[in-house]
């Protein structure tokens, strides 16, 4: 549910974008792989230019890398040398069929109202007890960087409120400083749910 404005930028910028050097923190995403079990299916939303995609499939992870941009599909594609798919977030539709849902930075770009919904969509497509992580640039209200790419900037404990509405077994979040494409100091919020067993 990326806003036109922002899944344009994506399309002209996706080579660039899959090019750049990883900034992901490794050790986040091996906590995620290892906790996945054996043989477990995965859903990666908005895998981008399919860095993430690349180290969890590496990892041993039997990954559907997916995106809202046909163009980073395409990179990802390229990347991986097998197919991603194209899925917008509110075309999810799976029920009870992922071990794990990895979606770094991509959630960010939903607007606030409709995150509950995207958020239900996800709680529906795992498994009980299934891993969901996810991650945000922190902020009070919605805007638009520089780029013209719409965030939905939230608090903790907005997220926390949300995540409540989903009725997740766990939800923690962890708080880091970063960058991102925009090379901009930021401070991040990840978040980890499992879906009630």
């Amino acid at each position: 549910m990326p806003t036109d404005e922002t899944l344009g930028f994506y399309a002209r910028e996706a080579e660039a974008y899959a090019t750049r050097a990883r900034e992901a923190d490794m050790e986040r995403l091996r906590r995620f792989a290892g906790a996945i079990p054996p043989g477990g299916r995965v859903l990666e939303l908005g895998c981008g230019g399919g860095h993430d995609s690349e180290e969890l499939i590496r990892l041993g992870l039997d990954l559907l890398p997916t995106d809202g941009s046909p163009e980073l599909v395409a990179q990802t594609a390229r990347r991986l040398r097998r197919p991603a798919e194209l899925l917008l977030f509110e075309d999810l539709a799976d029920e009870n069929l992922y071990a794990g849902i990895w979606a770094n930075a991509c959630l960010l770009h939903v607007p606030r109202a409709a995150l509950p919904g995207i958020l239900a969509r996800i709680h529906r497509a795992l498994r009980p007890g299934g891993l969901f992580q996810s991650s945000y640039k922190a902020g009070e209200r919605e805007g638009h960087d520089r780029f013209g790419r719409f965030f939905n900037y939230p608090s903790a404990d907005w997220l926390r409120g949300v995540h409540r509405d989903a009725d997740w077994a766990a939800v923690t979040i962890e708080e880091d400083l970063s960058s991102g494409y925009d090379g901009e100091p930021t401070r991040w919020l990840h978040v980890t749910a499992v879906k009630r067993a």
